[in-house]
């Protein structure tokens, strides 16, 4: 896709990531499918298979998944102008949130009003993951190889004591393996 400067779509970024910042709890994980329906359903910045794409650059990168998707997807839409509007976007409202629970819990010393709201929160939040797992999964898997990696993945990470770090390196690997045996039976 061909960057653009254009300063109204350094608006809708910004005001997408805030808009997404503000109303997802969870972290990164469960900003997903909210990100993915402003990028590729609503603004169609980028297609399901760069998004895809996107979510594996970015979870490989240190740092927080949300900031590192606002960055790689202003800066794919409008170059530095886009990247710093969807990172001031994602970052702001929990920035803000932040500012105003310590304020909170600094003037009411009362924490219990807080933990129930958190306790509530919770299912909405591994439903979110849950989703995003679900979704990604049915546009990434798309051949018996893929299926079977991703449940022995699935299983090692549940049932082993294996980093997830390792099963990273070992997908990568297998992955470039599957594929250059796939491209030189067909050539």
């Amino acid at each position: 896709m061909k960057k653009t400067n254009d300063f109204q779509t350094c608006l809708k970024l910004l005001f997408s990531f805030m808009k997404i910042g503000t109303f997802t709890f969870g972290g990164g994980f469960a900003m997903i499918p909210l990100i993915e329906r402003d990028v590729v359903q609503k603004y169609k910045w980028l297609t399901t298979e760069e998004f895809i794409d996107m979510l594996a650059v970015t979870q490989c990168s240190p740092g927080p998944v949300a900031v590192n998707a606002a960055v790689y997807i202003g800066y794919r839409i409008t170059g530095l102008p886009g990247a710093f509007a969807a990172t001031i976007g994602v970052a702001l409202p929990s920035f803000a949130i932040i500012l105003l629970l310590a304020h909170f819990l600094l003037a009411k010393g009362n924490q219990l009003i807080l933990q129930e709201f958190f306790k509530g929160v919770q299912p909405a939040v591994i439903a979110l993951i849950l989703s995003a797992g679900i979704e990604m999964g049915k546009k990434s898997i798309k051949s018996r190889y893929d299926l079977s990696a991703a449940v022995i993945a699935f299983l090692l990470l549940i049932f082993s004591p294996i980093h997830p770090i390792l099963l990273i390196i070992a997908g990568v690997i297998s992955g470039v393996i599957s594929r250059s045996l796939i491209s030189k039976n067909e050539g």
